[in-house]
């Protein structure tokens, strides 16, 4: 039981592409070979007819998050008609959105866990559905969300989660969906702002040296869920609406704050103070800081991000396989997607492998032991993200973890 102590399975698959005999990826051409491509949509349909069947009993109507809840599957089945290019899972969704839009209970303001996710992924059915004035009245309900987004006294945190930052990729996931016109820039811009006079107020008051700060129940989480590496990550995604200065002196040296707490082993702390190197899951530990350095590379050019990447990346490979689960938040599909992430902004062919690897590993879905989420079906704990998760590997070079990547 050491290893389960532990939290992770030791990882059993050749560390490099040249000594593995599989062949999950084709050398010849960089790609992933053809038959490993039969064998992640062959099981991905096997998985997703076991979440068929067992979806009825399972669906808790009292929760319409996308996290864990009916909107999740919606989320799934709208991601299987754009990969498949097959309307039925229009269909299929279209029924649990309706139902998810009345249950509703007006709470939160995020993507995940609040009233933003069901509005907006309802928002993009019915607009792929041709259904004009459902679409516009979810539009409609997401924008008069905004008020509490905005108001620095509405107690809101500015987490992925929960937060401002997950009502901002709500935005975005409409513009991406629908196009420009669903949302104002001035929104976005607007949010945008609202970040980083929260960030910067924190810091003020705590007396940090960063110059960004944010917490979430009065505890400074680092991850990509509740915390800093999750808000820095979806800032640099709309960096266009940032100016020179926000990001040369706001960013980029809250980032070099993130890059000063790396562990010797390439995992981040779950919070500041937190000295103990244990979980390395997408909600806490090093996949989100692969996100955010990658990410951080890519806008700002410094070697120095990609190489933080780079140890994070390492760290998800040898301990990302989780006695905890298959799932995207703590399992190991949220982890193969940061190496998946890592090949897209690389081109380094070892790290489409080991993303492979992982999916290979989430193939073999419920042999190895692994815990049984609380919510077994769901998007973000259980089968519906491993899912995703198998049929988003097909297509690795557009692949976008669901919520987080825009």
């Amino acid at each position: 039981m050491g290893d389960r102590e532990e939290r992770h399975i030791p990882n059993p698959f050749p560390k490099t592409l040249a000594a593995d005999s599989i062949k999950v990826v084709d050398p010849s051409i960089g790609q992933l070979s053809a038959d490993f491509v039969k064998n992640l949509q062959k099981s991905a349909d096997s998985l997703l007819k076991k979440l068929e069947r067992e979806i009825d009993s399972n669906i808790d109507w009292g929760d319409t998050s996308i996290y864990t809840g009916c909107c999740g599957y919606s989320l799934l089945y709208l991601h299987l008609a754009d990969i498949l290019g097959d309307d039925i899972y229009l269909q299929k969704a279209q029924p649990l959105m309706e139902r998810c839009l009345k249950k509703m209970k007006g709470k939160r303001s995020s993507f995940l866990c609040g009233d933003a996710g069901p509005l907006a992924v309802a928002a993009v059915v019915f607009s792929k559905l041709n259904m004009k004035k459902e679409m516009a009245n979810c539009i409609q309900g997401l924008k008069k969300l905004e008020r509490d987004v905005l108001n620095p006294s509405s107690g809101l945190p500015d987490e992925i989660l929960y937060g401002r930052a997950g009502y901002l990729y709500a935005l975005l996931f409409l513009q991406r969906e629908i196009g420009k016109d669903a949302v104002h820039d001035q929104t976005i811009h607007a949010v945008v702002e609202a970040i980083l006079d929260s960030g910067r107020a924190l810091a003020r008051h705590e007396k940090s040296r960063s110059p960004l700060m944010y917490e979430w129940h009065e505890k400074k989480y680092i991850g990509a869920a509740h915390g800093i590496m999750g808000i820095l990550f979806m800032l640099l995604q709309v960096k266009e609406y940032l100016n020179d200065k926000e990001l040369q002196e706001k960013i980029k040296p809250t980032i070099d704050y993130m890059c000063s707490l790396q562990f010797p082993s390439g995992n981040m702390p779950s919070s500041l103070g937190n000295k103990t190197d244990r979980l390395i899951h997408w909600c806490h530990g090093a996949p989100g800081g692969v996100f955010l350095f990658a990410k951080a590379y890519e806008v700002f050019g410094n070697q120095s991000y990609l190489d933080q990447a780079k140890k994070c990346a390492e760290c998800v490979w040898e301990r990302g396989l989780l006695w905890k689960g298959y799932g995207l938040c703590h399992g190991t599909a949220g982890n193969g997607y940061a190496l998946l992430y890592m090949y897209q902004v690389t081109k380094d062919t070892e790290y489409l492998y080991q993303a492979a690897q992982f999916a290979r590993w989430c193939q073999d879905y419920g042999t190895h032991r692994c815990r049984t989420p609380d919510r077994p079906m769901s998007l973000f704990e259980g089968l519906a993200g491993t899912i995703y998760f198998l049929t988003d590997l097909t297509n690795p070079e557009s692949a976008k973890f669901p919520a987080f990547v825009i």
